[in-house]
Parts: structure tokens; sequence; C-alpha cells
């Protein structure tokens, strides 16, 4: 271990992912392991500014590794964004007598603590944990594979109905910017259409596309789009479009929500946040900062965090290929 340090603040920021208390419960514990007090900072950034501070030890993180959310709650603080909120954060955790700082959170988290370093020299190391799984340098993120289980039972559920009525789904998947959550679980429930931010389908080729899927005989389909999907200006517009242009179809949306989010965390995730966790930990006792830990091919990794922010995590093409393959 490199410069010995007294303690480390540990943060969520942003949306809530499954796994984020794994995470929280292996960073404590992996203090404790190595003699470093840990404080947990409620509600995110806006906690760091307001000194909403709570020394934590192994008992604190108790039967949590199995609980959806964060204990440590999480806010969006637009006064962190601004230099002079950064500066009171700054002011607070020397108060706190913090030495390292360690958020989990996805992008947006990172670029606040990237900015957080560069202007105090502070240290810091960023795991990612988003549902979206649209972090540059981990196979991975934190939440996504509890998302995709929860999605595609939902879609499961969905299908029962469809099959039952002869109905047309239109099933909205979160994914603002990234279709990895509804390229995933189309193609693990079955879907006969997916609408992704990266590819951009066209309202003419989804009527073909159904119109096969009438052809072959299927009575009922389900078509899962991503919230941020180009095809029409949202789900219910895609919906009415299609109603109107193919009559034999009665088309139906069920928007999934903020449901994605929470549930129980999978052993997948569980065990990533808990191998991510300790490695945060390891490496700002190594003297370490400005990373964020992740996994490539199952192997730990550490990038850059503005790498992580402004990298390119694509879509994979071979997938994309397997689920057209799966609609006929």
């Amino acid at each position: 271990m490199g410069k010995k340090l007294n303690r480390i603040g540990l943060l969520t920021s942003g949306g809530d992912a499954p796994g984020m208390n794994a995470a929280i419960r292996a960073v404590v514990r992996t203090c404790t392991h190595y003699n470093v007090e840990c404080v947990g900072i409620y509600r995110g950034y806006q906690g760091l500014i307001e000194g909403d501070f709570m020394l934590m030890n192994a008992r604190s993180v108790n039967n949590i590794i199995n609980k959806g959310g964060t204990i440590l709650k999480s806010a969006r603080s637009d006064e962190f964004r601004t230099k002079a909120g950064r500066k009171k954060a700054y002011e607070s955790i020397k108060e706190g007598n913090i030495d390292a700082l360690i958020v989990i959170g996805g992008d947006g988290t990172f670029t606040g603590a990237m900015k957080f370093n560069k202007e105090f020299d502070f240290p810091v190391i960023g795991i990612p944990g988003t549902i979206d799984n649209d972090i540059f340098g981990t196979n991975f993120t934190i939440g996504y594979d509890t998302a995709l289980n929860t999605v595609v039972e939902a879609i499961d559920k969905i299908r029962d109905t469809a099959s039952s009525h002869n109905r047309l789904f239109f099933v909205e998947v979160m994914g603002r910017d990234a279709g990895f959550i509804a390229l995933n679980a189309g193609v693990g429930a079955g879907a006969e259409e997916i609408l992704i931010p990266e590819e951009n389908l066209g309202l003419e080729r989804l009527l073909e596309s159904l119109k096969k899927s009438k052809r072959s005989g299927k009575s009922s389909s389900i078509v899962v789009v991503a919230e941020g999907d180009k095809t029409g200006k949202n789900v219910f517009e895609l919906a009415d479009y299609v109603t109107k242009n193919l009559p034999e179809y009665e088309a139906r949306v069920s928007v999934l929500g903020h449901m994605q989010r929470g549930g129980s965390p999978t052993c997948f995730d569980r065990v990533l946040a808990s191998r991510l966790g300790v490695k945060a930990v390891e490496l700002i006792l190594d003297g370490k900062t400005n990373l964020m830990v992740g996994t490539i091919n199952n192997k730990i990794e550490m990038t850059d965090l503005e790498k992580a922010i402004k990298g390119h995590h694509s879509i994979d093409q071979e997938l994309l290929r397997v689920s057209d393959i799966m609609s006929t």
C-alpha cells in the first residue's frame, strides 16, 4: 500500500441502481480490513456540500447486500455544478478530515468527481453504478444485469396478455442515449422488433416487419423500444402510427419506467459490486486517483475518468444480427 490515509469518503450519486448497496458494503468492509475509517456521505454531492456525513463500520452495512437502491441516498445537485458549490464541498470535506473520495454512479457523477479532482487536487476513484451500462472502460456496470432481468420478467408477463388478446405491445424501457437494455432484453424475451437510439429502423421498415410477422402466422407481437429511440417522437406516437397503417393490429403501450431501477440485485451484480468496491479502496490506498475501476473480459481494469466519460461504449453488432434472425 502507498501513503497511509486515515479517512475515505463514500457517496452515491445520480440515478440509483441495484447493487449500489453491495458496493457500499464492499468499500466499508475493505476500509475496515485496512484499518482506514470510512465516512458515508448522504445525498450525493449535495450532502458533500452540506457536510451530511456519518462514520461507518463493518456493522453499518449488515444485511444490505440484497437490497436495491442506496442506503446513502442519492440526489442531483445543481449547486455542485458551480465552482462556488464545489469550493463549499471542498471546505466541508476538509472540515470532516476526509483524505480521499470514492464515488458510485454514472457519467454525471464521474464528471463532478473529475472536476473536483482537477480544481482541488483531491484523490477520487469512481465505481460505475448505472442500469444503462453506457460507461466506457467496463463491460458491465453495477445494476445493469438486474435491470435486464427485471425487464425480461415484465415482458414475459406482457406477452401472456398479448397472446391472449392477439395484440401488439410496444414496451418502452429505459435508455435515453443507449440501447443496451432494449437490445439484450429484447433478444432475451423474444421480441419481434427492437428499437434503439443507435440504429434508426425507420417507420416504413417497422411496418414491413410487422406485416411479415402477420403473414408468417403470428397473432401477437412484442416491440421493445428504448426511450431514446428516434423512430418516432415517442412510443405512443409509434403505436398510433401502426394502428392507423395496420388496422389489423390492436396496439397497446406499456412503459416500464422506474420499476427497472428497483429490486434485489442479481448474484452477478452483487459479485461485481463487491469486486469493484474492494479494488476502489485499494487503488486509493496505493495513491491512485482520477480513475474508474471496471471489468473487461472479467478482469479488473482501470480507466481515466475523462476517458470513461467521453469514450464510446459501442452496441454489440453481433447481437443486432442475432435479433434480426430471431425475429423471422
